[in-house]
């Protein structure tokens, strides 16, 4: 019986072709895979350092204005009432009066504090 020889990259040659194939498809799926990663958290993150940066500088702001207001608001009673604040204990009130005008502006911006402005895209 004669048998017709095959020469042995003839049947290997359509595996090598698709081998190479699926080297660049791999290539691909690793590129696109890698570009999702960066889209993914890079994006994320420089609006979280954008969102922090404009948050912090608000916050100084309001913090030195708030200050302002105290002091504003202790300096007008020791002046316009200062007579009225004559004495060992009364002399205190300017300063009870700042301190809760303190804790109502920080008490209105700890209300407006929220979450769900992270959340937004």
């Amino acid at each position: 019986m004669a048998h017709e020889y095959v020469p042995p990259t003839a049947g290997t040659a359509p595996r090598v072709a698709a081998a190479k194939r699926d080297d660049v498809d791999v290539a691909e799926v690793v590129e696109l895979v890698k570009q999702y990663a960066l889209q993914e958290t890079v994006g994320p993150i420089r609006g979280a350092g954008r969102w922090l940066g404009f948050g912090t500088a608000g916050a100084v702001l309001l913090g030195a204005g708030g200050l302002l207001v105290v002091l504003g608001v202790l300096r007008l009673f020791q002046t316009e009432f200062g007579d009225t604040f004559a004495g060992r204990w009364m002399g205190l009130l300017p300063y009870v009066v700042a301190l809760f005008v303190c804790l109502a502006v920080i008490g209105v911006a700890v209300s407006r504090i929220g979450a769900s402005s992270l959340h937004r895209t």
